[in-house]
């Protein structure tokens, strides 16, 4: 059956409506009103990405190998960041990198009122500038699950320090795999979505990993180290 644009919106609004975020969690249904209110880019994943990203983090840190360690790139206002620290298992801790100060901070008041604070640490520092010191303090397989969403353009970049630090088993992970301002399928020329592009294809022919694709309304590249 061919998939027309009113077909990927309602199936969007279907993917919302069942695997959204809890009704009754207002924290996280309020959250991104409060970071435009703020001042904040109105950019977060969204509700169905978010519940997945609780899934893969406790099936990634529930493993008996897990470090129950998750690192995120790309803070920005807390939501994506409260999924997975929602998903860590007894004792698991989620760094998460965030350069801009003003984005930090609001973070770290919305991962207090959820009350994550005390398994989250935010760095806040450009991520070609913070990874290099995590790969060095943390070292070789450290990490059980990688969450990009941060500049497209580096990516790669991150992924170069990201892929050693993860444990065999360790799962990356990477929105915007689809789309953003931009859709994957445009004619080459935006920058982002070349970049984007070059990512896919160089990890889903990585050896060292199993990849796919999961296509949520941006999509979420999913690799699993071996």
């Amino acid at each position: 059956m061919e998939m027309t644009p009113q077909r990927w919106n309602a199936t969007n609004a279907y993917l919302a409506e069942v695997f959204g975020d809890d009704p009754q969690d207002r924290q996280l249904q309020t959250l991104m009103s409060r970071a435009v209110a703020s001042g904040l880019p109105d950019i977060a994943v969204s509700p169905e990405a978010g519940r997945l990203l609780t899934l893969l983090a406790r099936i990634a840190t529930g493993e008996p190998r897990s470090t129950g360690r998750v690192l995120e790139v790309g803070t920005l206002a807390g939501y994506s960041g409260i999924h997975l620290a929602r998903g860590l298992s007894a004792g698991g801790s989620l760094i998460t990198i965030e350069f801009e100060g003003k984005h930090a901070a609001f973070a770290h008041a919305e991962f207090a009122a959820a009350g994550v604070t005390d398994r989250v640490e935010i760095v806040v520092e450009p991520a070609l500038q913070a990874l290099p010191r995590l790969a060095r303090t943390l070292g070789p397989a450290s990490l059980d699950l990688v969450f990009l969403d941060a500049t497209k353009r580096e990516y790669a970049a991150y992924f170069e320090f990201i892929a050693p630090m993860l444990r065999p088993g360790g799962l990356f992970t990477a929105d915007n795999a689809i789309a953003s301002r931009w859709w994957i399928c445009d004619p080459p020329g935006d920058p982002d979505r070349d970049a984007m592009d070059r990512f896919n294809r160089n990890l889903a022919n990585d050896n060292r990993f199993d990849a796919g694709c999961i296509p949520t309304r941006n999509g979420i590249v999913i690799g699993r180290k071996q």
